[in-house]
């Protein structure tokens, strides 16, 4: 009997737990899907498209998915410093500075390199004061997107017209559609702004009125860009994401 008492309790040690096993299992699959994946990302935040055009162009307020979440004032504020305060935007400033003065544009300013100095801080001044007020401010205050939501699919008439409107027509925080106040009063403050810098002989409503339009149909050709951009990468240089 004895021995029959310890027989079977060495047997009960060895004789693993059945239980044990199939609960080890459940656990190793339940963390491993756990563990995300590229392939389980939403599909559009797996299409966005690259912030830049030619990989040197800032486009940071564009974005691919249609239901995207709102912006919260810090992020619009992060928006407004990434986009004004990219090296792009020092290089540009100073392209254009340097054919001002090959034009004699402002010509208040003067020659040489003090004048190059006074068109190079204007042109960035320019940037700064357009940018805070158009994708910080102003859509702060009206609760406005300031990004460019890419349409991606139709037709190119269609999405032509689209990215057009885009410069008027914007939605709010809360997904509505309205038009586009931020933009407009950013480019009319911004060059309203201007005037408190630019030469005497530069200034007036007549031009500010001038440049405001100048800046709506730049945005407008930004929006083409944004609009088209992608495309043109798949088709010419292959680095296609889906639609």
């Amino acid at each position: 009997m004895a021995a029959l008492t310890v027989t079977g309790a060495a047997s009960g040690q060895q004789s693993p737990n059945p239980s044990s096993e199939p609960a080890t299992s459940e656990t190793a699959a339940a963390a491993a899907q756990s563990v995300p994946s590229p392939s389980s990302q939403p599909p559009e935040a797996q299409r966005e498209s690259p912030p830049r055009i030619l990989g040197v162009i800032p486009e940071f307020g564009v974005t691919n998915r249609h239901q995207a979440p709102s912006l919260t004032p810090g992020e619009k504020i992060r928006l407004f410093t990434r986009q004004a305060f990219d090296p792009f935007e020092w290089v540009a400033a100073g392209a254009q500075a340097g054919w001002s003065q090959e034009q004699n544009g402002l010509a208040g300013y003067g020659q040489g390199a003090a004048g190059y100095g006074k068109r190079y801080g204007a042109a960035m001044a320019d940037v700064t004061d357009h940018e805070f007020l158009a994708n910080f401010l102003f859509p702060v205050l009206l609760k406005q997107d300031p990004r460019y939501f890419r349409l991606g699919r139709g037709s190119v008439p269609h999405r032509f017209i689209y990215s057009l409107e885009q410069e008027f027509w914007t939605k709010t925080d809360r997904g509505s559609r309205q038009f586009n106040y931020s933009k407009v009063l950013g480019a009319l403050g911004s060059k309203a702004l201007s005037n408190v810098y630019s030469p005497p002989d530069s200034r007036g409503w007549s031009l500010t009125l001038t440049r405001t339009g100048t800046s709506l149909l730049s945005g407008m050709a930004s929006g083409l860009g944004a609009e088209f951009w992608p495309d043109i990468d798949c088709k010419v240089f292959h680095k296609c994401r889906g639609k």
